[in-house]
């Protein structure tokens, strides 16, 4: 029965490990299982173990003076894989604003609006939010409405070094500013 008890007090531990999200004291522990702080050590010490021996994808390790469950590195890639969000594509809509944004740079709200022939706000904020544009300054003009241009988030966005690699405008195509662009998938 002395067993028994000892697994349900290492279960307890691991629950707690696993909940606490960061390193917690010994002596929190001990508190929490009604152990001493040396009981809680040789729990943490059979848990690691039992981890190793079975080769468990989580270790515990000490951390700022006290204890964590964590992924064990070899993991890591999977791990971050796996918490990685998913972006959606950019709509057609975001990425003629973004070319526009990249040709015309600096560029006001408005003249995105009148070159587009539509409201563009929902866009920029799109933009503005996957740090594909960024607020360059204001325009000297009645108002000093906000300018855009393009980030070097952009420029590895579309496997550019520059914006001089950009494809040149064929004629005709100064005033619509439509590109025909696919968004290459995220890494």
């Amino acid at each position: 029965m002395a067993e028994t008890a000892g697994q349900d007090k290492r279960a307890a531990l691991e629950c707690l490990l696993f909940v606490a999200g960061g390193p917690v004291t010994a002596s929190a522990l001990a508190r929490s299982l009604d152990l001493d702080e040396e009981e809680v050590e040789n729990l943490v010490g059979e848990l690691r173990e039992l981890y190793e021996r079975h080769g468990h994808g989580l270790q515990i390790r000490c951390i700022a003076g006290g204890y964590q469950m964590c992924t064990r590195p070899r993991y890591a890639e999977y791990v971050e894989k796996f918490l990685k969000p998913e972006v959606p594509a950019l709509s057609r809509a975001a990425l003629e604003t973004l070319a526009i944004i990249a040709y015309r740079q600096p560029i006001t709200k408005g003249e995105i609006e009148r070159l587009r022939g539509v409201k563009v706000d929902g866009v920029l904020h799109t933009l503005l939010s996957r740090e594909l544009i960024m607020e360059v300054g204001r325009k000297e003009v009645p108002g000093r409405p906000i300018l855009y241009g393009t980030t070097s988030r952009f420029l590895e966005h579309f496997g550019l070094t520059s914006l001089k690699e950009l494809p040149p405008l064929e004629e005709g195509q100064e005033g619509r500013m439509e590109v025909a662009a696919t968004v290459p998938e995220e890494p």
